[in-house]
C-alpha cells in the first residue's frame, strides 16, 4: 500500500470551506479510481492558521498515476480549492506502508 501525503494551510473561514470541499468533492472523486483505498484529512489550529494534512491510501503507484497523472508527485488541487487555501505544497510525498494496526 502506498500513502500519498500533502499539506495545505487556510484561514478559519477557508478551512471550514475546504473541509466541506474535501468531503463533498475530493472523496467521491477518489472513490471512482481503481486501487483507491481510503482518505483522511487531518486538521490542526497552528497559532491562528489551520494546517491540513491529507493522506490518501492507494494499492499502488499505478493507482496514484490514474488519479494524478504521470507526474504523480505533483499536487492535484482544484481551482475552487486553491481559493479556499492560503498556501499549499506543490508536491506530495509517498510512503510505502510498513506496518498498520487494527483498532482495539
Amino acid at each position: 500500500m502506498i500513502v500519498r501525503q500533502w499539506r495545505a494551510w487556510a484561514s478559519y473561514a477557508g478551512a471550514d470551506q475546504y473541509e466541506q470541499h474535501f468531503r463533498e468533492h475530493v472523496i467521491p472523486h477518489l472513490r471512482t479510481i481503481e486501487g483507491f483505498i481510503r482518505a483522511d484529512l487531518l486538521r490542526r489550529d497552528n497559532y491562528g492558521v489551520i494546517e491540513f494534512v491529507a493522506q490518501t491510501h492507494f494499492e499502488s503507484l499505478d493507482a496514484i498515476r490514474a488519479f494524478a497523472g504521470e507526474q504523480y508527485s505533483r499536487a492535484v488541487v482544484a481551482p475552487e480549492a486553491k481559493e479556499m487555501l492560503t498556501r499549499y505544497d506543490e508536491r506530495c510525498v509517498h510512503f510505502e506502508l510498513a506496518a498498520e494496526s487494527e483498532r482495539g
